[in-house]
């Protein structure tokens, strides 16, 4: 039974502390400013590339849809654009991304995979609300 309490201690400590590695970490995030391209590049783009780029990047352009550049998410695909600068409540991409999408055709991105975690769908909501800044623009 002592066993089982140290170990659950143990678990305990560990998961705080992970916490607050991750709060640390947001906390860093936070300081960073999305309106610049480097935002995308470091944290936007490893989301996108790790959850949509199989059936929305490269030569993969399901349902009509590249989120390769800002030029092509603004053009959209078969549903329209997918990102509206300024405006993370109205941008689809935010809308699948959070499971949220419309009633009829919910679709939610990635589809057969979990959901985004909260971070990574705050990460592109603040990176739409700052204007949908890429490099090379």
């Amino acid at each position: 039974m002592r066993r089982f309490a140290v170990a659950c201690s143990m678990a305990f400590i560990a998961l705080i502390s992970f916490g607050l590695a991750s709060n640390k970490l947001t906390a860093v995030a936070a300081d960073e400013d999305a309106s610049k391209p480097e935002y995308y590049t470091t944290r936007v783009k490893p989301i996108l590339d790790e959850n949509c780029a199989r059936c929305h990047g490269g030569i993969n352009r399901r349902a009509g849809l590249s989120l390769d550049t800002r030029a092509a998410m603004l053009k959209g695909g078969r549903d329209g654009a997918v990102v509206i600068p300024g405006d993370p409540a109205n941008s689809l991409l935010v809308k699948l991304i959070r499971h949220e999408g419309p009633a009829d055709d919910p679709m939610p991105m990635p589809p057969k995979r979990p959901k985004l975690s909260d971070a990574d769908i705050a990460v592109v909501e603040r990176w739409v609300k700052a204007g949908a800044v890429m490099p090379g623009q």
